[in-house]
């Protein structure tokens, strides 16, 4: 797995050029799981804004080109994370990505990093880099290997 090196975010903190809608592009729908009160909202706009279109919801019953999904240690174990991540490939596209958001250490409801990527080698998934995506929130990339091979 990389870090913030991989240009996903500055050496300042600050959103790299192309990061703040977490590499998603225009066009593309995006999938959003466990979005409550806490969630950044700037980070959700910002991810509106790259794509042009809206965040689905998981009721969303088309194939999607991405998912993000929004976790804290209160939302479940991490068993029923890899459970989560298995819903959110259900709709997502050959080549989707998906990004785990998780409180950053030391914020209420901080998950450790290596428990996103167990659940995500439960689901299939494989991490693909680890990056500061706010003020209160880090982010790991997850992709899925292609169907059919």
């Amino acid at each position: 797995m990389t870090s913030e090196a991989d240009g996903a975010a500055a050496p300042n903190g600050k959103a790299a050029a192309g990061f703040p809608g977490l590499g998603f592009t225009p066009g593309q729908v995006v999938q959003e799981f466990y979005v409550d009160d806490d969630c950044d909202e700037a980070l959700r706009t910002a991810i509106e804004t790259a794509t042009g279109e809206p965040l689905v919801d998981v009721d969303h019953g088309d194939v999607v080109d991405g998912a993000i999904v929004w976790w804290r240690s209160e939302d479940a174990e991490e068993d029923d994370l890899a459970d989560v991540l298995v819903d959110a490939m259900t709709n997502l596209d050959d080549g989707g990505q998906v990004w785990v958001l998780i409180p950053k250490p030391s914020r209420p409801g901080a998950v450790p990093v290596a428990d996103v990527e167990e659940a995500a080698k439960v689901a299939g998934l494989s991490s693909t880099c680890a990056a500061s995506v706010g003020q209160a929130w880090a982010g790991i990339r997850l992709t899925a290997r292609p169907r059919g091979r």
